[in-house]
């Protein structure tokens, strides 16, 4: 009897363990391995070479080459890196950003919409062109915090301090304005634009760096001023998105 009972208990714990284990939450056993854990972003996928289709029309710009594609019975403009291309052409690539009511000053031409991708290719090269694409995407979405530069750059003559533009950019909102400041990143070529991220040592509210698309170049730690349009809560698409922005600036000549 003394042995049955053992028995039973003794499953009875072993059941009860194995139903514990099944529903506790899988832990790192140490601190480290959390923090690697968790430190380590999640890989995304190459996406695939979803669209083929055949080239109907070619416009060159100074940076970019817009392609008209057909694919099956759809029609719809690309832009890619400059490239020789010729109408007729088989050409492959990823899905990419599209940008609506897009306005390309060299060819001053407006495109009801165009898919800003990273390049064409045949079948062969599907698996290489698959993975530049999601490099590009990529590597302007990983934004790390910016870090506030002790610095002091006063306005110049009727411009604003990107705290006076913080702090007012409901009465700024679709407006032109000037802003001079030092330049902490840029980004070049992404959807026909360069993206330039400019500091003049004040803030508002935690905000301290504006962002500035423009087709004029510009360096790190130059320091320039940009006349542009405000835009808010604008949002392109693909994790490009902003509060505030200043968009199609120019460099502004004191």
């Amino acid at each position: 009897m003394k042995l049955k009972l053992t028995v039973m208990m003794t499953l009875t714990l072993f059941l009860i363990s194995c139903e514990k284990k099944e529903t506790e939450t899988p832990q790192a056993s140490t601190p480290q391995q959390v923090q690697a854990t968790q430190a380590q972003p999640a890989r995304a996928a190459a996406p695939a070479l979803a669209h083929t289709g055949v080239v109907q029309e070619v416009l060159q710009a100074k940076a970019y080459t817009y392609l008209k594609i057909k694919e099956d019975d759809t029609e719809s403009w690309i832009a890619i890196p400059k490239r020789e291309s010729k109408v007729g052409e088989t050409v492959s690539f990823a899905q990419g950003l599209e940008m609506r009511d897009f306005k390309s000053k060299d060819l001053d031409r407006t495109f009801a919409s165009v898919y800003f991708v990273s390049g064409v290719s045949g079948q062969a090269d599907a698996a290489a062109t698959a993975a530049d694409t999601q490099t590009a995407l990529t590597s302007h979405h990983q934004r790390p915090a910016a870090e506030k530069l002790d610095i002091t750059i006063e306005p110049v003559t009727g411009g604003l301090s990107l705290a006076d533009l913080f702090a007012n950019r409901a009465a700024h909102a679709d407006k032109t304005v000037t802003v001079k400041g030092k330049v902490t990143k840029v980004n070049r070529a992404i959807m026909g634009k360069n993206w330039v991220h400019l500091q003049d040592g004040t803030s508002d509210d935690g905000n301290f760096s504006l962002t500035i698309t423009t087709e004029e170049d510009a360096k790190v730690d130059d320091i320039v001023a940009f006349t542009g349009t405000i835009t808010l809560d604008k949002d392109f698409g693909a994790g490009y998105k902003y509060d505030i922005i200043m968009q199609d600036a120019n460099r502004h000549t004191e």
